[in-house]
């Protein structure tokens, strides 16, 4: 697995969770996640979640940092939505050794109660993707320059959070390469 961190703004409205968006945008054609900045505007042709299809809902910022994560090596969508977990636990962990406390609900981060991050998972017939999005400016959500995040450490904070967790996969990966089934000697 692979993380690069995007210099450029790219504005994010959906489409960058479909399959093999990574390879299109970055040359990447393995397990990946690709960092960016830009602002999110997701229509409703492109929302995932059919609740938030259903009732109309807009989700929108005009700044965020996103991530979106690509793996390979199965269509699962529980193992997608336990991956998702996982990166948003990593995320809050991430951010409270920054002095931020976050509470988590499910697949989002709240900051003084309000919401700081939005996200979704799903899966095509070649692989499992995650987007997940945390406001850095929002007159209404929670947002990291109200934590005093300063704009210089947005980029070192993606960086941070993509390496943190490749180097847990690759953890995972190394794990499984060494434990033995039950049942055999």
């Amino acid at each position: 697995m692979r993380w690069i961190v995007l210099k450029k703004h790219i504005d994010y409205d959906g489409s960058q969770i479909s399959s093999l968006w990574g390879y299109m945008a970055a040359d990447l054609q393995e397990d990946s996640i690709i960092a960016f900045r830009g602002s999110c505007d997701v229509q409703i042709r492109h929302m995932i979640d059919l609740e938030d299809r259903k009732e109309g809902d807009s989700i929108y910022s005009t700044d965020m940092l996103h991530f979106v994560i690509e793996h390979f090596d199965s269509t699962d969508l529980k193992l997608i939505y336990a991956r998702q977990r996982l990166f948003t636990a990593m995320v809050a962990e991430t951010l409270l050794q920054r002095g931020i406390k976050t509470s988590r609900v499910g697949d989002d981060l709240f900051v003084q109660g309000k919401k700081l991050s939005i996200s979704i998972a799903s899966t095509s017939a070649v692989s499992q993707k995650i987007h997940f999005g945390m406001n850095v400016e929002h007159a209404v959500y929670g947002c990291l320059s109200d934590q005093g995040v300063p704009e210089q450490d947005m980029f070192s904070l993606m960086e941070e959070i993509s390496s943190r967790y490749v180097e847990e996969i690759h953890d995972i990966e190394k794990d499984l390469r060494k434990s033995r089934p039950l049942g055999v000697m």
